[in-house]
């Protein structure tokens, strides 16, 4: 049964679309925004998989570069870091807060768990208004591998001294949710706008549209 819930927070707490407008300018289309977090993803994943290790910070600053060459853009160091820097500044999704505060009332821990180095990640909950809704913040910076490496589920295992199958992940990213169940977690699937679990390996027992309806299955599933 679940005794820590784990949110994944880029994508499935906070939305990263306020970053449309910044890559207009500085690309003139607001559709390369997900191109670049795909780019990032791929540079983090490449450092894990080549025992290279990448932080999530350093990996979107060098995917910037990589789509500006690829778009013949110039940019500078400082229009790089001014678009690195907005990571911090996401709002959460609307429905984030009040499901947030519906798991505080419950005897579940609640935690974030983020490939974010841990001073970011502070900073977007806290400036999301939602830090507090969290006992602990995990980063995969700390133990130096980027989920969906097993080591960063697994520490937050270790840390409240359960077993994996008494975590929790929910994510909105298959490859989260994939890493978390070979991990031998639970995990739950956030198909927002674009977003589908990956058919491959075992599947999550909770796939929902949003967080609060992800998080109304879990508090049904641990009260019976």
């Amino acid at each position: 049964m679940t005794r820590v819930v784990a949110f994944d927070v880029n994508e499935t707490l906070l939305d990263l679309s306020v970053l449309d407008k910044p890559f207009e300018s500085l690309f003139g289309e607001s559709a390369l925004r997900t191109q670049w977090f795909v780019l990032m993803l791929q540079l983090s994943f490449v450092g894990g998989l080549t025992g290279s290790y990448v932080d999530f910070g350093t990996a979107q600053r060098a995917a910037l570069h990589m789509l500006g060459r690829r778009e013949g853009v110039r940019l500078t160091e400082e229009q790089v870091q001014q678009t690195v820097d907005l990571m911090t500044s996401l709002p959460p999704y609307p429905e984030v807060p009040g499901a947030l505060r519906r798991l505080t009332e419950t005897d579940l821990k609640v935690v974030a768990l983020t490939n974010s180095t841990e001073s970011v990640a502070e900073a977007q909950l806290s400036h999301a208004g939602i830090r507090d809704a969290f006992d602990r913040v995990f980063s995969a910076d700390n133990v130096r591998r980027l989920k969906p490496a097993p080591e960063p589920y697994l520490s937050v295992a270790r840390s409240f001294d359960v077993s994996p199958g008494e975590v929790r992940l929910v994510a909105a990213h298959a490859w989260d949710v994939s890493g978390a169940l070979l991990a031998g977690c639970e995990a739950a699937f956030v198909s927002r706008p674009g977003m589908v679990p990956s058919p491959l390996g075992p599947q999550p027992d909770i796939v929902e549209r949003d967080v609060a309806a992800v998080v109304e299955r879990i508090i049904r599933a641990t009260a019976c």
